[in-house]
């Protein structure tokens, strides 16, 4: 396995998990009946936990574009310094980017989020360049 195909197992991981604490908020501050259907109003929710649901689908969305760069630098056969390096940035950065967006911390998450980005745009140059 590649370094750029384990850290995309493990943001896929991470992603995978990060709905769990904001459910769980949902859970012990809304009643069982209304957590699990269609209330009518909106669901009681911290703040962090609104943040993480919106770093979740933040999270859902760059993966899909990772997700899609990294088999396709695989099934190229490009594993070099640039988009193991590349991996690694998005990885880290994708998860400060869920810690500071629950937190609340603006220019910490944009920072992060640009970090993501700017790994995704590399690894697509080592394809397309």
């Amino acid at each position: 396995m590649t370094p750029e195909l384990k850290y995309l197992a493990m943001i896929s991981t991470f992603t995978a998990l990060m709905w769990i604490p904001y459910v769980l908020n949902i859970l012990s501050r809304n009643k069982m009946s209304d957590a699990v259907g269609y209330p009518d109003s909106p669901l009681v929710m911290a703040l962090w936990a609104e943040r993480l649901k919106k770093a979740h689908y933040n999270a859902v969305e760059n993966l899909i574009v990772f997700a899609a760069l990294v088999l396709i630098a695989n099934a190229m056969d490009i594993s070099n310094n640039a988009t193991t390096s590349a991996a690694a940035a998005f990885f880290w950065a994708r998860l400060v980017h869920a810690g500071a967006y629950a937190a609340g911390i603006p220019w910490v998450r944009t920072l992060a989020f640009a970090v993501g980005w700017g790994g995704i745009m590399c690894i697509a140059w080592q394809i397309l360049g």
